[in-house]
């Protein structure tokens, strides 16, 4: 599958606890990334300062679901199951 452009929801619903710009100590789940664009795409796409964990991300049925907005309640499930 490949990432539905706008989506943004890996930038949204995931806690991401590597440095972001702007962002030093992550962010937590539900909080857009400030790397996030009011297009819903990354700022820092391809650049050395995107997370790896960002950069791992690979756009997944079980994930994304069929829209956006399932993507946010599948990430954001999967956050929870996967809290410690």
């Amino acid at each position: 599958m490949k990432c539905r452009e706008g989506c943004g929801a890996c930038c949204i619903a995931p806690s991401i606890s590597s440095p972001i710009p702007g962002m030093p100590q992550g962010k937590p789940a539900g909080e857009r990334c400030l790397q996030l664009s009011v297009e819903n795409l990354c700022n820092i796409f391809g650049k050395p300062e995107r997370p790896a964990v960002c950069s791992a991300f690979a756009a997944d049925p079980d994930v994304c679901g069929n829209s956006s907005e399932d993507a946010i309640k599948l990430i954001g499930w999967w956050e929870q199951m996967t809290a410690a």
